[in-house]
């Protein structure tokens, strides 16, 4: 099973969207694992945006990313960094496909609801980075059975 990391952003908190977008992680079978609200630090924000901070537009996302607190949540599941990445759709809400989470929600580049860890490996660094090991629960779904062959688990 894989771990993966989702940052709700401001734009998901300010129109109402969380339980929406929460709900569908939870339909598609991906197991939460752990989830917070934080105010993102610009220390923070250097870090996990650490390859973008020498660009110009590196000042307009910590600002955005600034404008609320975020939800930050931790899913498992079988190939769930994959998984989530096509749940979430292109980072352009525009021109994501209907029936993604960018896709139905967002209409920019910026303000596009969520983020979504991009490898197995950037997820376990990310969620190192907005979670401490306690805060990670490790439990059963009774559901397994019924979202996994039994030798896909």
């Amino acid at each position: 099973m894989e771990e993966t990391l989702i940052i709700l952003k401001p734009s998901a908190i300010q129109r109402s969207l969380v339980g929406e977008v929460v709900s569908r992680f939870e339909k598609k079978g991906l197991q939460l694992i752990g989830i917070k609200m934080m105010v993102l630090s610009d220390n923070i924000l250097k870090e996990h945006y650490a390859h973008l901070v020498e660009k110009p537009f590196f000042e307009r996302i910590k600002k955005s990313m600034q404008v609320s607190p975020v939800i930050v949540m931790a899913l498992k599941g079988v190939d769930a960094v994959k998984v989530v990445r096509e749940m979430s759709g292109t980072t352009n809400g525009r021109t994501a496909v209907a029936g993604t989470i960018r896709g139905d929600y967002s209409m920019s580049v910026q303000e596009n609801i969520i983020h979504a860890s991009d490898t197995p490996e950037n997820a376990k660094v990310e969620l190192m980075r907005f979670f401490k090991n306690e805060e990670l629960f490790e439990y059963s779904l009774i559901t397994l059975c019924s979202l996994y062959a039994n030798d896909e688990y």
